[in-house]
């Protein structure tokens, strides 16, 4: 098996948590063969926003089919 993976950033209004249940879920519904997610770090962007956005970076492992 060969596996890839990718940087995304989840982001949610609400929790660190939905901000990376977020990114999870995009990278099931876009890539193929998703096993694993491992979180990088957590931020919050506080400036320039109505409300804070809680941010998650994770890497996102996938299978690249032959």
């Amino acid at each position: 098996m060969v596996f890839k993976k990718v940087t995304l950033i989840g982001t949610s209004t609400e929790s660190f948590d939905d901000a990376a249940d977020a990114a999870i879920e995009r990278a099931q519904n876009t890539l193929e063969n998703v096993y694993w997610a491992e979180v990088e770090n957590f931020g919050v962007e506080l400036k320039d926003v109505d409300q804070p956005e809680y941010q998650a970076t994770l890497e996102v492992a996938f299978e690249v089919e032959e």
